[in-house]
């Protein structure tokens, strides 16, 4: 199954017979990051234009429980997160397209927490709103209640140990900016550097300059030539669980799966017992 769908596509499953439940996740770092400009508003943007019949779901609040020890948006309760899905409009049996104002990381988290839940059927808009051409409705969606009841996956998912153990036995990626991976600086988080092992990957390098995923076969050969492969287990982590979720996508859409760590650095670089690498070399 596609991981990714384009606008167009998407357009002609909307006038079909079987629309797909329709999430808008728009978010940015800043809603989680202190100092200068207001938080951005993802109801807000919501309410100025969304695709016709999208529902809002909130990152921070519905996609993410508590910053605390297990990082800044550890995972959300798993009850909870199928409550949010269902009053959404979701359902096992019917497919779910979620979009992000372009950037893709929110929508990926979305998607991940839905396939690491058992959704069959979820994909992204590639490129996000940017790429819809049509007109956007300010109508608020009031969908029926779905029918999605989350059953967590017993893969794909790594605890910081898992992570660690990745780092050696596998390939970890590490899905930040590079000079973030290299501890040159550190915006967020208490400690720059890397997890010992892990292999910089930035997710910024899997899309074109109009956000949309680079073809399948450039992004296969950008992970090949990092390690990462079909036959390699693989993981990735970022800052708190959401660009890594958008590199986890890409390994998808390049056909190589791949585990996420969701506390991420956030969570490993709070604990000062845990080893921190920096340079340009794994470790």
């Amino acid at each position: 199954m596609n991981a990714i769908i384009s606008a167009s596509e998407l357009a002609k499953g909307l006038a079909g017979g079987d629309p797909p439940v329709l999430l808008d996740v728009r978010w940015q770092l800043s809603t989680a990051a202190a100092g200068g400009a207001p938080p951005f508003d993802g109801r807000a943007e919501y309410a100025a234009g969304h695709l016709p019949g999208a529902v809002f779901v909130d990152l921070d609040e519905e996609l993410a429980s508590t910053p605390g020890a297990g990082g800044r948006h550890p995972l959300p309760d798993v009850a909870e997160f199928g409550a949010v899905m269902r009053r959404a409009g979701v359902s096992s049996g019917r497919p779910v397209v979620v979009y992000d104002g372009g950037q893709g990381w929110a929508a990926a988290r979305a998607w991940w927490l839905l396939r690491w839940t058992g959704h069959p059927n979820v994909r992204v808009l590639d490129g996000g709103l940017t790429s819809w051409e049509a007109p956007l409705s300010t109508d608020v969606a009031v969908p029926a209640e779905g029918d999605f009841a989350p059953e967590p996956g017993g893969s794909g998912l790594l605890d910081a140990d898992g992570a660690a153990a990745l780092a050696r036995s596998g390939v970890l990626l590490d899905a930040r900016a590079g000079e973030r991976y290299r501890g040159e600086v550190e915006p967020i988080d208490p400690v720059g550097g890397h997890i010992p092992g892990a292999v910089s990957a930035p997710t910024a390098e899997n899309v074109a300059a109009d956000g949309r995923f680079l073809p399948a076969e450039e992004l296969r050969g950008r992970f090949e030539a990092l390690g990462a492969t079909e036959d390699e287990a693989v993981g990735v982590y970022c800052g708190s669980g959401v660009s890594g979720a958008h590199e986890v996508l890409a390994l998808a859409v390049a056909g190589i799966p791949a585990a996420l760590y969701v506390g991420s650095w956030s969570e490993w670089s709070a604990d000062p017992s845990r080893p921190v690498a920096t340079g340009p070399e794994p470790q």
